[in-house]
């Protein structure tokens, strides 16, 4: 969130509603704290804790110490603590994901203990992820979840045997059959990202993606398959958060029919361009 812009905008947004932003620096905490004197709102800040993956403060004393420098800090107010095992999410074995979970909770946990100790507030322990949420969220302490694929699921969370269906694919048009086991669709990388692996073929027994290219999915078919130039065909996408983002609408259906439009109005950069409301 740090940038020229960014923090203005949430703090304009938290005259509206509730919101928590996560801060694990000094730069942090006085860039949205400045821009909440500004417009005369106060935000709530939840202290990120290195939990083993992306960002964070180190667990335990500087945890505390930035903490207690948010409580003193006009503009904002201390709401708890947060973490994100990104590491663990994904992991396959069962076993392996609970143990990188409850390790990387530990670190959580530890810096809650300390600002608890500390006389400060600490409301909220925010953590978990989709592939955590029964993990992490029976850890005791822990009292918010962060899970947000679950909602639409893709084919990385898929392969953890979570309790949720996919729900989102993605549809486009096969313009080529060049041999009798390859077809090419109009749903390349440009549609449908692959940083968790190719997308798979929804509905087509023993199809698969082989490569994306910036317009084109090349895609293996079994030989007596009845695809040809013209007819639809459907990915589910490896990784649903990024692949959204490159799209302006999701159609919602029921079988055939399509019975709402949803624009994806958060997708792009038009709002720091300032095209956006």
């Amino acid at each position: 969130m740090l940038g020229p812009g960014k923090a203005e905008r949430v703090a304009e947004l938290a005259k509206r509603v509730d919101i928590k932003v996560a801060v694990d620096s000094a730069a942090g905490l006085e860039d949205i704290a400045a821009a909440a004197r500004k417009v005369g709102v106060t935000v709530g800040v939840l202290v990120e804790v290195a939990a083993g993956f992306r960002c964070g403060v180190a667990p335990g004393e500087e945890a505390l110490a930035l903490a207690r420098r948010v409580a003193e800090t006009d503009g904002v107010a201390l709401r708890g603590v947060m973490g994100y095992e990104g590491h663990a999410v994904g992991m396959e074995d069962r076993g392996q994901r609970e143990a990188a979970t409850r390790s990387a909770m530990e670190r959580v946990l530890s810096s809650v203990r300390a600002v608890r100790e500390a006389g400060l507030p600490c409301e909220t322990v925010s953590a978990g992820g989709t592939g955590t949420y029964d993990i992490t969220g029976r850890i005791e302490g822990i009292t918010e979840i962060q899970a947000g694929s679950y909602v639409l699921m893709d084919t990385a969370y898929t392969k953890l045997g979570l309790p949720f269906e996919q729900a989102l694919s993605l549809l486009g048009t096969v313009l080529s059959r060049p041999s009798p086991t390859m077809c090419v669709a109009d749903c390349g990388h440009k549609s449908c990202t692959y940083d968790h692996g190719n997308p798979a073929v929804k509905g087509v027994e023993g199809a698969s993606v082989v490569f994306l290219a910036d317009e084109h999915a090349s895609i293996s078919i079994p030989v007596d398959a009845q695809i040809a130039p013209g007819d639809r065909i459907e990915l589910w996408p490896s990784h649903v958060d990024p692949t959204i983002n490159l799209h302006d609408a999701l159609y919602a259906a029921e079988g055939e029919t399509v019975i709402d439009v949803w624009p994806v109005s958060a997708r792009g950069y038009a709002e720091q361009r300032g095209q956006g409301a």
